[in-house]
């Protein structure tokens, strides 16, 4: 009998110590910190530029419960009202932070949002230290949340946006026309049919930050989980942050190897690549599917 309390009071007191893991220290926080530093150290995040949220699951909350401030701040409107994110949590980068500090001092850098139960406002439950919001794409954010969450029958939890200098420098030489964009990348590095076999959706000409620019983003996001704002950057969904990140750097080295090639060829856009027929047998040995009206 005093075995089994010595052995019941052991394991009590390692759930203790799990318990009491701080919320810096919990695997999601730890890879959206590498994720922002990861995104820094490859160019994209230049001062104060870029943005994450990843939409928290039940366990994630659960565990995080007891560090959730007891003086929450009050319910901030978005906005807009989203469906099917009531009550959510999200894991989000602060307005103004410069992605290479968040590693520092993430509790500065990032927050958690709590959702309200009619999916228009949000409220500060932890993070942000000195004053800090969410964002200023977080109704962007929120609103590719709702519609990547439905499409996905909740899969997608990750919204990711940079600014890749390659898919910048593309924009100048590109139209608007996510047809364009989606066989040029496909043809130029074959192995992006994995990460976006359904292209690639272009957002142009709207203010960062606009109501219009979150709602014609999330309109695209109901086909693409990838969209480039032309001249500003990419935004990306997945559902994971591995996967967010691996998307945007197939993105921006894709459009790198055009631009190379494209300079290698004096600036001709004559380049010898893979055919209709040849992109199509490429996919069908990696086992995807490409957007047939995208393909001649």
């Amino acid at each position: 009998m005093e075995t089994q309390n010595i052995f019941d009071r052991g394991v009590a007191k390692v759930k203790s110590v799990v318990s009491e893991v701080s919320i810096e220290q919990r695997d999601f926080i730890k890879a959206i910190v590498r994720n922002c530093n990861d995104g820094w150290l490859q160019g994209w995040h230049e001062s104060n530029g870029g943005n994450l949220s990843y939409r928290m699951t039940f366990d994630e909350v659960s565990s995080c419960r007891s560090y959730f401030s007891d003086l929450v701040g009050e319910w901030t409107p978005i906005g807009i009202r989203a469906q099917g994110l009531q009550g959510e949590c999200f894991a989000v980068t602060g307005a103004g932070v410069h992605f290479r500090d968040i590693a520092f001092e993430p509790v500065a850098g990032l927050g958690i949002v709590e959702v309200n139960q009619t999916g228009d406002a949000y409220r500060i439950v932890w993070g942000f230290k000195g004053g800090g919001r969410p964002t200023s794409e977080f109704a962007s954010h929120f609103m590719n949340h709702a519609v990547r969450k439905a499409v996905t029958n909740g899969a997608c939890r990750v919204v990711y946006h940079a600014h890749p200098a390659q898919v910048i420098a593309l924009s100048s030489i590109l139209p608007a026309d996510s047809k364009a964009w989606s066989r040029i990348l496909w043809q130029s590095l074959t192995e992006s049919m994995l990460l976006f076999p359904e292209g690639i959706g272009i957002a142009a000409g709207l203010a960062p930050g606009s109501a219009q620019i979150a709602e014609a983003t999330s309109g695209l996001m109901e086909n693409f989980s990838t969209v480039v704002w032309p001249h500003h950057g990419v935004f990306c969904s997945a559902a994971d942050l591995d996967t967010a990140f691996g998307i945007m750097h197939t993105v921006e080295k894709a459009a790198s190897i055009y631009l190379q090639a494209r300079t290698a060829n004096g600036g001709a856009s004559g380049l010898i690549v893979p055919s209709d027929d040849e992109l199509r047998g490429i996919a069908q040995g990696l086992g995807v599917m490409l957007r047939a009206e995208y393909l001649g």
